[in-house]
């Protein structure tokens, strides 16, 4: 159970007004000002200051506000543990990321389910950013990440590193050619969502080379990559994504992988967790089993 104090104090960093805050837990605003002076005369010294009208964290806010919601995310799953032993020990819950969900998980899924027919699995896939949220908020134990994120903020360990590229239809008249980027401008960029783990590591690649996605003339966003290469191989446009992910359809020659020049991208594959959480040993216990899995 976490202290009021600080759970004012979580919730009002997230929602950034005291008036919002004490409507949000259903008591006074004076309440809330009591509490978080509690807090700063407990931590010696000052958690918040306005920079104009908005309410920012000070350096030891932000040192407790990692701390407070380590400590909610802990103290709702050890709740749960007690509560119900026998069936929390059974049930895994952890985020994915799209291209992780839909390349990745099936493999761990399968031997885990074969394996251990007896646990319960809750796996969310969402982007980067709704996953994070969920891990802040305690609603996951940890997630399995593709791409950036804040390395100072989570406790992660490494699964895997792979190699990013990009691919296109058979027929396309690129296929099997050395290319650049600009090369690409006219073709059809098929790709995720905004906030996607691929798209900001292409989007960042881009950058790198002073350029932004709006030098592609004819651009598509779609949430599912599996749709994404069939247009692809289906010579509708080309898309940029992980290689693991289409090493069927590369193997079976639906897809093509493009050849370019100045691309060359590796990115990590992460279990993140929150940092300082009593759980950190459990959550690498299961990525020991999950990196098995794959090789398997």
């Amino acid at each position: 159970m976490v202290d009021i104090r600080l759970e004012t104090f979580i919730n009002l960093c997230k929602i950034g007004n005291y008036t919002k805050t004490a409507e949000y837990m259903h008591i006074t605003q004076p309440a809330v000002s009591q509490h978080i002076k509690f807090l700063e005369e407990y931590y010696g010294g000052k958690l918040f200051y306005y920079e104009g009208k908005t309410l920012k964290l000070t350096e030891r806010g932000e040192i407790l506000h990692k701390y407070a919601v380590t400590s909610r995310a802990d103290s709702n799953k050890l709740r749960s543990l007690l509560l119900d032993k026998e069936i929390m020990a059974r049930h895994l819950i952890f985020g994915a990321t799209l291209s992780i969900g839909e390349f990745v998980c099936p493999k761990i899924l399968t031997a885990l389910l074969t394996e251990h027919p007896e646990i319960h699995v809750t796996i969310p896939v969402q982007n980067t950013e709704n996953l994070l949220s969920k891990l802040r908020e305690g609603e996951i134990d940890f997630a399995l990440i593709e791409g950036y994120f804040d390395k100072s903020k989570y406790g992660y360990k490494l699964m895997s590193k792979e190699e990013f590229i990009g691919v296109c239809g058979s027929d396309c008249r690129l296929a099997g050619k050395v290319c650049t980027i600009n090369d690409l401008c006219s073709e059809r960029l098929i790709i995720r969502e905004r906030g996607s783990g691929t798209r900001e590591i292409f989007e960042q690649f881009l950058r790198e080379q002073s350029q932004s996605i709006n030098i592609f003339e004819k651009i598509s966003e779609i949430g599912n990559m599996n749709v994404i290469k069939s247009l692809v191989s289906e010579n509708h446009g080309i898309t940029f994504l992980y290689k693991a992910a289409a090493q069927k359809e590369l193997s079976s020659g639906k897809l093509q992988e493009l050849k370019i020049s100045d691309m060359n991208i590796i990115r990590e594959f992460n279990l993140v967790y929150l940092r300082g959480s009593i759980f950190s040993n459990e959550y690498k216990t299961w990525l020991d089993y999950f990196i098995g899995a794959r090789r398997t």
